[in-house]
C-alpha cells in the first residue's frame, strides 16, 4: 500500500466511486459481498488498491498546503519538481493562531516586528504524492493558495 486506507467515513462517502472501482475489475456486489465473507485478504487488497487511487488522484490535485500551529504558520506551494514554502512565527506573548482575534491581528499588522517570515524551495527528495502525503500525515491540510499567494507578494 502507498499511503493509507481510507476511513470507514471516507469510503461511504465514496460509495458509489467504489462500486463503479469494482465494476471496472468485473466485480458485481453479489461477488463483492462473497469476497468479503471467503476471502478477506482479497478484500481488503481492494480497499487498499481502491485507498491508494483515491489519494493519487487527491494528491496530484493537490497545490497548496496549510499547517498552523499557536505560534506559527507553515504554507507550501507544492508544484511538479519542487516545493515552497513560507514560514510565518510570531514571537508575542499570549498569541495564538487558533484564535480568531490574534488571526485578524496578524493579518492587519503583518509589517509588526514580533512577525518573522521565511521563504525557501526544495527539490523533492522522493516522490511528489508521498512527500505530499507525509505532510498530511503531520497535520498539514490542502488549501486553496490565497494565504500563501497573498504572503508570497507580501514578503517578495
Amino acid at each position: 500500500m502507498k499511503y493509507r486506507q481510507l476511513t470507514k467515513e471516507q469510503f461511504e462517502a465514496l460509495h458509489v466511486e467504489f462500486a463503479q472501482f469494482l465494476a471496472s475489475q468485473q466485480v458485481d456486489i453479489n461477488e463483492w459481498n462473497a469476497i468479503k465473507k471467503d476471502k478477506p485478504e482479497v478484500a481488503e487488497q481492494e480497499l487498499n488498491l481502491f485507498s491508494d487511487v483515491v489519494w493519487d488522484d487527491v494528491l496530484n490535485r493537490t497545490k497548496y498546503l496549510e499547517h498552523f500551529s499557536e505560534k506559527s504558520i507553515n504554507l507550501f506551494k507544492v508544484e511538479e519538481k519542487d516545493i515552497s514554502r513560507i514560514v510565518v512565527q510570531i514571537n508575542k506573548t499570549d498569541f495564538s493562531f487558533f484564535n480568531d482575534k490574534d488571526y485578524q491581528w496578524f493579518i492587519d499588522n503583518t509589517k509588526d516586528g514580533s512577525i518573522t517570515f521565511y521563504k525557501g524551495v526544495k527539490k523533492y527528495e522522493s516522490d511528489r504524492n508521498s512527500e505530499i502525503f507525509d505532510l498530511i500525515q503531520k497535520g498539514s491540510v490542502i488549501a486553496d493558495g490565497k494565504l500563501y499567494e497573498g504572503l508570497f507578494k507580501l514578503i517578495s
